[in-house]
């Protein structure tokens, strides 16, 4: 296998980004809708109604695509060097959580978070 080139880098950043689309916007839609009601046919329905919802098909979409991003990008990397960018998935919802959603950002968090982007920074500037 040759070396990636920085465009092969666009798979990882797709799949990334992807994945972030459909955790942002189906907990947008879920929080619009309500809680989950009581009892397994309630649960059920409610459930089954979401999926109707177009934006909560677009996450389906979203994920098959990501999918095949991350098809191509195993074509192109090694598996120990590609995965660790999933990681960069908690970074950015985080933020993007924080900034869109209003949820809280606590110092806990904060320092979690610096921690998964400095070891995924080592790991994928390991070229053993």
């Amino acid at each position: 296998m040759n070396g990636p080139r920085w465009s092969d880098y666009l798979y990882i950043a797709a799949t990334i980004g992807l994945t972030v689309y459909g955790q942002m916007v189906l907990k947008w839609r879920m929080d619009q809708a309500g809680p989950l009601p009581a009892g397994w046919i309630g649960g059920l329905r409610h459930l089954l109604v979401m999926l109707l919802d177009p934006f909560v098909l677009s996450t389906f979409a979203a994920a098959f695509l990501a999918s095949l991003a991350w098809m191509a990008a195993m074509t192109r990397f090694p598996l120990s060097v590609a995965y660790p960018f999933m990681s960069l998935n908690f970074a950015i919802v985080l933020f993007l959580g924080v900034t869109m959603l209003g949820e809280s950002l606590t110092l806990q968090k904060a320092a979690g978070v610096a921690l998964i982007v400095l070891g995924t920074a080592l790991v994928s500037a390991d070229k053993t």
